[in-house]
Formats: C-alpha cells, structure tokens, sequence
C-alpha cells in the first residue's frame, strides 16, 4: 500500500467516482473525491485527452469509450467465460430463468457472464455487479469453499449488513449456512440481495480442486417453491459439475 504512486491513486480516485454516478460535473467530482478543484481540473484534461472521460456540451463527463474496448478485451480473455457458456446457455433453455457465472473479487463476488430470460420482469443484475461474500447464494457457495483459513479469518473481520430484507446478519446463521453449503453442494437464498427475488448456485472447481467461479440462476421467487427446488437443484448442480469437468477437475459430482 505505500508503495502506491499518489497521483496514480488520484487518478483512479476519480474514476472510481463513474462506478456509482453516470455523469458528473468538475465540481460533483470534487465534492465527492475531496481533491482540490485545481488539481481535480487538471486531471480531467488529461483523462479526457487519453480517452478515459468523455465531456459533453453541458459540461458533465462520463466514461470514455476507451473503457468499452477495454472491458471487452477482459471478456473476452476470462477462459473460463468461453468454457462455461454452453453448459450456461443448455441450463437457461431448461429452466427458463437467468443464468450468472460469478467470481470472487476480493471480499466480494462479481457477476461476468449473465444469460437473460424473455419474463416480462427481470432481475436487476448485470455484468460487473458486485454484492459482498456473505449475500446470495453465488456469494456465499464461493465463501463456503474458500480455503478454510481465509474463509475463518474474513468472517472473523467482516461485519455484516443487510442488502435487502432476507439478508443474513447473524454469523452463527451464516456459518451454519455455509457448512450446510459445503455438505450439500450448492446454496440457496431469498431476498438477500434483492427483495423478492430468489438464487440457487453451484460452485465451479478448476483441475486442482479449488473453487473459481460459481454457476447460479436466479429469478423471482415465486419461481422457487418447495415443489420446483428439488429438480432446480439437480439441473444447476449437474451444470456446474459439467463446467467443472470441461475445466480440469476430476472429483466427484
């Protein structure tokens, strides 16, 4: 952390700023980064001028285009992407429901692939979306199979809030719930996330038998009722053995 350059820190300071805010004035920007309004002009020259920032005639700014090239690239080079999104297309034909791969980032996870449904009402989940480790069932089945001693050391430090109204709080519950993930093999949550809504989710393991990824479908929550959970179950779990063997791994579905 100390070896980080300060101006490149600056830089991204302001970028980060776009992640929760579509447009943004030089004078939004410094309010909300707290850097000197000189200093917050000067480097929107220059992102602007390399393509990073776009300003537009009212003098707002937002996301270059260079950013688009970029996260394509990233895309499109996440083998894992490539090798899940036919066994990934065959689970959504069956079930009819949206379909995510997500990774983990740090303490949280991060949505890189989505496969809608036509439903006239649609989840608000997209690709890049964050949600923390211990929220919804692709988080937390990739925090169930985390390296024992990582999992035990982040749910030691992390404090848990609620994202929604059937989020875990409680880490006696939470605990529970992931070694209940890791006996069974998937996790299963209700309006953790987002009230209403329900997902299922799967973990994907490479040829060494590591978690890297999770398969989940997700959708209201009408849509997973004691009677529908069983064959859900089955179809997303057999998925995601399927990708995991495509991947390397060789152990037991």
């Amino acid at each position: 952390m100390q070896n980080k350059n300060k101006t490149v820190v600056r830089f991204m300071d302001l970028l980060n700023l776009f992640l929760n805010h579509m447009k943004l004035n030089i004078n939004e920007m410094v309010q909300l980064s707290g850097i000197p309004k000189t200093s917050v002009h000067r480097m929107i020259g220059s992102l602007e001028e390399m393509g990073f920032l776009h300003k537009d005639k009212d003098g707002r700014y937002s996301l270059g285009l260079l950013f688009l090239q970029f996260g394509n690239l990233v895309a499109e080079r996440l083998d894992i992407r490539h090798i899940a999104l036919e066994g990934m297309q065959k689970l959504r034909d069956e079930i009819g429901e949206a379909v995510h791969l997500v990774l983990r980032d740090g303490n949280e996870s991060i949505y890189i692939e989505k496969l809608d449904t036509d439903h006239p009402v649609r989840l608000f989940t997209k690709i890049g979306k964050k949600a923390p480790l211990y929220a919804g069932a692709s988080s937390r089945i990739i925090l169930a199979f985390m390296p024992e001693q990582e999992r035990e050391a982040y749910l030691k430090e992390v404090e848990l809030k609620p994202v929604a109204s059937g989020t875990i709080i409680s880490k006696e519950e939470l605990s529970a719930s992931l070694a209940l993930s890791r006996q069974t093999g998937y996790s299963f949550s209700r309006s953790e996330l987002e009230n209403y809504t329900a997902e299922l989710s799967a973990p994907l393991f490479d040829h060494s038998g590591q978690i890297i990824a999770a398969l989940s479908i997700a959708g209201l929550e009408v849509h997973f009722g004691e009677e529908q959970l069983p064959n859900l179950i089955q179809k997303v779990t057999s998925a995601a053995h399927e990708i995991s063997r495509k991947l390397g791994y060789i152990g037991q579905g």
